[in-house]
């Protein structure tokens, strides 16, 4: 088993998530650490909350303090630690049952991240990869967006993508980078039963030697009416895809 290493803090102050359904992913999660949670007697009362976390009933103004403005919080606030990272020598050791790998070049806006995610859960991805830099960190909107994902998809962040990517090579994954520019569609690009996505960042798209790090570069069939779509609806797509391509 891989060293594990210990997620770093990569925001001024431990991540805060809000919202139902985001805090009760979090509670729901053994390897999730609290901090603190403040809530409205009316959340507390429809949640399960375990003994011994440090709880402060607060309004729903107080609320509003803690977390970023307008962001819905339906009564609950939680900070917590961030989750440790995962090797990425771990992530391909359960490798075997042939499920997709997503990984995110530069994608840094977390909503979009958070789709993505939310995606990759749905498709039954075996989890997902990005740069240590360039890439949001654990935040509320991100775990807004995910959709309780966040806590239940593994995340492997990276140095360098490069070389994960050749990680993933030998451990036998076929390396599929969408790109708009190319005349080959995801479904002739899928091969073997083990897929990586790599989705670059709208507008940018893959950085050169990422794409030169990728076995096909593959675009999905549109309509030439829209010239491309938003990153976290593209990886919906591929990851669906890649799944009826291994007779899921």
């Amino acid at each position: 088993m891989a060293k594990r290493r210990k997620a770093k803090q990569r925001d001024a102050r431990h991540p805060r998530l809000w919202g139902r359904h985001a805090v009760e992913a979090a509670l729901a999660n053994p390897a999730r650490r609290f901090r603190k949670i403040w809530a409205t007697h009316e959340a507390l009362a429809e949640l399960d909350m375990p003994e011994g976390l440090p709880v402060e009933i607060a309004g729903v103004q107080d609320l509003a303090r803690h977390i970023p403005h307008d962001a819905p919080h339906q009564g609950i606030v939680a900070e917590v630690e961030p989750l440790e990272d995962i090797a990425i020598e771990d992530l391909l050791d359960g490798a075997a049952d042939g499920r997709p790998l997503v990984v995110l070049d530069q994608v840094t806006d977390p909503h979009n991240a958070g789709a993505i995610m939310r995606s990759a859960v749905a498709f039954d991805a075996l989890g997902i990869v990005t740069q240590d830099r360039h890439a949001p960190p654990e935040s509320g909107a991100l775990a807004k967006a995910a959709s309780g994902a966040l806590e239940i998809l593994p995340w492997c962040r990276v140095v360098n993508l490069s070389r994960a990517l050749d990680q993933m090579a030998d451990a036998g994954f076929w390396r599929i980078g969408l790109a708009g520019e190319t005349d080959m569609t995801i479904g002739e690009a899928l091969g073997p039963a083990k897929v990586a996505l790599v989705l670059g960042a709208e507008g940018e798209g893959l950085r050169p030697n990422v794409a030169q790090h990728c076995d096909a570069l593959a675009r999905l069939p549109m309509s030439d009416r829209m010239e491309s779509l938003n990153v976290s609806n593209a990886a919906a797509i591929a990851l669906y895809a890649a799944r009826e391509g291994n007779g899921s």
